[in-house]
């Protein structure tokens, strides 16, 4: 068994016109033990920009609090909001830099572009 599946998680995404949707389960369990069922795997990054995290739960945790770091000091030292193309290039750098040591999670990232299309 992965440890992808420890946890257990369904998250799916879709784009309409000048829209998009993301949306996940709320469970929370250890294989086919329940936990709780309000567990968030969805996180709102900005206005535009949403992270579906499905995966280990500690991992998901850590990584949702590290995503929001770097986004704030991107803020901070850009003074202009992240473009969903940078945030999706900034999740990819961050997991390939632990590659080897890795975050147990397979994220989705849904976003909308300036001109409003679907990311």
């Amino acid at each position: 068994m992965s440890i992808l599946e420890h946890n257990g998680a369904a998250i799916v995404a879709m784009a309409g016109k000048n829209c998009v949707a993301i949306a996940s389960d709320t469970r929370f369990g250890l294989r086919q033990q329940t936990v709780t069922c309000d567990f968030e795997k969805v996180f709102k990054m900005s206005d535009k920009i949403y992270v579906g995290l499905a995966g280990l739960a500690t991992d998901v945790q850590t990584l949702r609090a590290t995503l929001k770091f770097k986004l704030a000091l991107y803020k901070l030292r850009e003074e202009r909001k992240m473009k969903p193309e940078a945030f999706a290039a900034l999740l990819s750098h961050m997991l390939y830099e632990k590659r080897f040591g890795p975050y147990f999670v397979e994220p989705l990232v849904a976003g909308l572009k300036e001109e409003g299309t679907p990311f």
